[in-house]
């Protein structure tokens, strides 16, 4: 026999919280019917799956393996109780959009907005995502569509022209790099550097083209997020390195200066993509044409 829901996600509470008497709490139960539900999981399983202790319960090896496998299992029981309301409710169904971070901060979400201003039934789940991943998320029918930088593989999709941006050196108030409207990339290469993480599109390009110039990246300081990078550099520890749109619209407020690369190379094209043979939605094909639009003017 199968264990119930509702002692499946007893067992994770107490799993989490290290302690039967918060789980039975958190699951309006008394402790008595807690520990009862708890024997029969243990009963069903054939194995012990807490440790009980005056300081609480810790897993046992078999705990362990369950722990994972109910999680899933509840996490894809929440997923479906949400399609199933998306029903209810008269939406036509779903899309699960990834996109990367220099898209997500300058264009998906209004282009995200418009569609679901015109497709009120259509529910969009979005995820920030790197490109690498974001293509073994649509290769492996994870997402329906993914917005990635051009230079990242895409064997196995299609793929479709999305925007353009330029990377942009972000620079302290007075910096001699502002002096210009623009700046070269082995000119910034002199100064410590404030950056995204390693496995970013935009950072494989960066040391690419500084091993064209012979010159080594001075990485000061490595972030995930955009706004962050703009924080470390108006603190002082060095010059940022973003996409020009986003940089301007953060580093305005902070009292940056911004400057585009003026190198050839520096402007970069993002690819809308799905994988290839997909079945198309109404609601895909929309969404498409969405993304493939020219950018509206402001």
């Amino acid at each position: 026999m199968l264990p119930d829901i509702d002692s499946l996600a007893l067992f994770v509470k107490a799993a989490e919280l290290r302690s039967l008497t918060r789980a039975a709490e958190s699951s309006h139960i008394g402790l008595a019917a807690a520990s009862r539900r708890i024997a029969l999981l243990e009963h069903r399983m054939k194995s012990p799956l807490l440790e009980r202790s005056p300081k609480g319960v810790e897993l046992t090896a078999a705990g362990a393996t369950l722990l994972v496998h109910a999680k899933a299992m509840l996490l894809l029981l929440n997923q479906m109780q949400a399609d199933m309301d998306d029903h209810a409710a008269g939406r036509r169904g779903q899309l699960r959009v990834l996109a990367n971070t220099s898209a997500m901060t300058q264009y998906v979400p209004d282009d995200l907005a418009r569609f679901s201003q015109a497709n009120p039934d259509v529910r969009l789940i979005v995820e920030e995502r790197w490109s690498a991943q974001i293509v073994a998320a649509l290769l492996a029918g994870e997402a329906d569509v993914g917005v990635i930088m051009e230079g990242t593989s895409t064997d196995g999709l299609e793929v479709f022209p999305y925007r353009t941006d330029r990377l942009a050196v972000v620079l302290p108030a007075g910096h001699a790099l502002a002096a210009g409207e623009t700046a070269a990339f082995a000119d910034v290469l002199d100064y410590d550097l404030i950056a995204l993480e390693s496995n970013s599109s935009m950072m494989r390009l960066l040391a690419e083209h500084a091993v064209s110039l012979e010159k080594g990246l001075r990485l000061r300081v490595q972030v995930r997020g955009f706004e962050v990078v703009c924080r470390l550099v108006q603190s002082g520890l060095g010059v940022g390195l973003l996409p020009f749109r986003a940089a301007s619209a953060m580093g305005q407020s902070m009292g940056l200066a911004v400057r585009p690369l003026s190198d050839d190379w520096a402007a970069r094209q993002m690819l809308t993509c799905i994988k290839k043979d997909r079945a198309r939605t109404v609601a895909l094909n929309q969404l498409l044409a969405v993304l493939s639009a020219p950018q509206p003017t402001a």
